[in-house]
């Protein structure tokens, strides 16, 4: 009987991994177009920036640097009322899309400016010279110039996210994360916690390889 039990533990862990992939890729995309444009903005305003604007860059990144502080739990649990009122309820897979995204937001952003302070100084040189618009020397010089350290900065947000989603578990958020916890470490099945832990590092795993994978791909092209 405790191996029909094991069994049957064992057979929630498709529907599980497919709610923590589901997590994952849709608070990528919705961090995404809340980071990049934030990140392109502190870039812009920074000091050494395109349009250096120090109030508003000190502005906006000591908020940044504030929700980058908060521990994603305490997040979360501050976010239950936003995700009641947008979705209706604050558990379940699609409740918790709504504070993965803005946990990834700020790192998304600090990400975004990082990369683009990476580019050479020469080429916008260039860029200005020949007379290009600030958004064009974002779009057709900066992202382009930047696309491989962007890459292996997604990657590491949809790891950050991964990990992220496995503790909203903690809190009804399903995943890997609740069945690890709810059926494995509550039930104290160790089993079933490791064989969720296992999943979740080869999900990671796979992350990485693509995304360095991209990167180097990315960069022998230039």
């Amino acid at each position: 009987m405790d191996r029909e039990k094991l069994f049957a533990l064992l057979g929630l862990l498709p529907q599980a991994t497919a709610d923590t992939v589901y997590m994952t890729l849709a608070s990528t995309v919705f961090a995404s177009i809340l980071g990049f444009p934030l990140g392109i903005f502190l870039y812009c305003t920074s000091p050494t920036g395109l349009n250096p604007r120090i109030l508003p860059y000190n502005a906006l990144s000591r908020v940044v640097n504030l929700f980058r502080s908060l521990p994603f739990i305490i997040l979360m649990i501050l976010l239950i009322p936003l995700s009641r009122f947008i979705i209706g309820t604050s558990i379940g897979p699609t409740a918790v899309i709504i504070p993965l995204s803005i946990a990834a937001a700020p790192f998304v952003a600090r990400i975004v400016e990082a990369a683009l302070t990476e580019v050479d100084g020469g080429i916008l040189v260039a860029a200005k010279a020949m007379g290009s618009t600030t958004m064009q020397i974002i779009l057709k010089v900066l992202i382009p110039e930047a696309l491989p350290a962007l890459v292996s900065g997604m990657a590491l947000t949809i790891i950050n996210l991964i990990g992220y989603s496995a503790m909203a578990g903690a809190i009804g958020g399903g995943g890997l994360g609740d069945l690890a916890i709810r059926y494995g470490y509550y039930r104290f099945r160790t089993d079933v916690t490791i064989a969720a832990v296992i999943i979740i590092l080869i999900l990671v795993e796979i992350v990485q390889l693509t995304g360095t994978a991209v990167s180097r791909s990315l960069l022998s092209k230039r």
